[in-house]
This record gives C-alpha cells, sequence and structure tokens, in this order.
C-alpha cells in the first residue's frame, strides 16, 4: 500500500490525480530478495523490485519501508548506478491518460503524507502517449495534506543560487470545438 499513496501523492503535483481504482486492488510487490524484522518493522527488498497495484507500476533496485507504532513511517526506494527508481500510473480523467517518471531515490513519509523525488529528478504527464508537462529538477516534492508542490536546484531541498535551474514545461490546452448554431 505504501506505494500506491507515494504515487498517489505525486500524482497530484499538478492536479492530476492517479486512477481512484489502483487504491482498491491488491498489491503484488516482488523482489529477488526481502527481509522482514519484526521487531523493527522494517522491509528491506533487493534486486530488481518491482510494485504492481492495478495500473500502478513502480520499479527500483532497493527498497526499504519503516513502520512505526502509530502507523507512520516512511518508504525509501533506491536504484543503483545506471538506473533509476521509474514509477508510471494511469490517471484519472480520460482514456489513455499517464503520469510517469524517475529519480535516483524517492522517500515517502506516511505520516506527514509527502514524496521526494531526490536527484535528477523527473516527472511526465502523458496523453495519448504524448507528454503534455513536464518537471524536471535535483528535488521535486509534493505535501499532499496541504497542497504544495516544491522543486529545487539541489538534492538537498534548498535552492542553492547558481547551482542550476528546475524546469516546468505544459503543452498549450486544446480549445474546444465550438458547439454549431443552429438557423
Amino acid at each position: 500500500t505504501f506505494a500506491a499513496t507515494l504515487l498517489l501523492a505525486s500524482a497530484t503535483i499538478t492536479s492530476a490525480h492517479a486512477e481512484k481504482a489502483d487504491s482498491q486492488k491488491r498489491t503484488l510487490i516482488d523482489a529477488e530478495h526481502t527481509v522482514f524484522d519484526g521487531k523493527t518493522g522494517t522491509k528491506t527488498l533487493t534486486g530488481s523490485v518491482q510494485l504492481t497495484r492495478g495500473t500502478l507500476l513502480i520499479k527500483a533496485e532497493n527498497a526499504v519501508e519503516t513502520e512505526t507504532a502509530d502507523g507512520g513511517g516512511s518508504v525509501v526506494l533506491s536504484g543503483h548506478a545506471g538506473s533509476k527508481v521509474f514509477f508510471r500510473q494511469k490517471r484519472d480523467g480520460g482514456t489513455d491518460l499517464w503520469i510517469e517518471g524517475s529519480a535516483d531515490r524517492v522517500e515517502y513519509d506516511k505520516k506527514t503524507e509527502i514524496v521526494r523525488f531526490i536527484s535528477k529528478a523527473n516527472v511526465r504527464y502523458l496523453s495519448q502517449q504524448k507528454v503534455t508537462q513536464e518537471q524536471n529538477g535535483e528535488f521535486l516534492s509534493y505535501d499532499s495534506i496541504n497542497d504544495i508542490a516544491t522543486a529545487t536546484n539541489s538534492t538537498s531541498g534548498k535552492r542553492v543560487p547558481g547551482a542550476g535551474h528546475v524546469t516546468f514545461t505544459s503543452e498549450p490546452k486544446q480549445a474546444k470545438p465550438e458547439a454549431k448554431q443552429e438557423k
């Protein structure tokens, strides 16, 4: 369930909602090696980690989920040299709308509902396989409780003068055809 929440939060960065039906689907996690430590409430997954839940797909080399007694906790997903954490999920609102992206590291805090995409982060919104919006930066985050999106030029999440820029690209909205007037 951690990844579905993670992507539901990230999918709303620009008010593009992940497919609601996914939250009612079974979660399947596949990895080469998994260790669950009942004393610490930690799950460690290594080697070609793949999570699917409905239309949601997350691929990472490693994932660590920590649960706390109060229902909080965190999830950290990471790649290895040459690979990134990748996600893709269908969005509500149309037949062929998707959100996908990647980063070297993804962190999600269950209690604060903040998702952070860290290092070489990229999030794309697609409509019929065409990119309609795209965000790039060293740090992209979304606070779903307060509806605040942040993009910065450093992996710390703080703006560093002279360290580069973040980008946001948006295609123009398609004009709706005017209705024919009857005579």
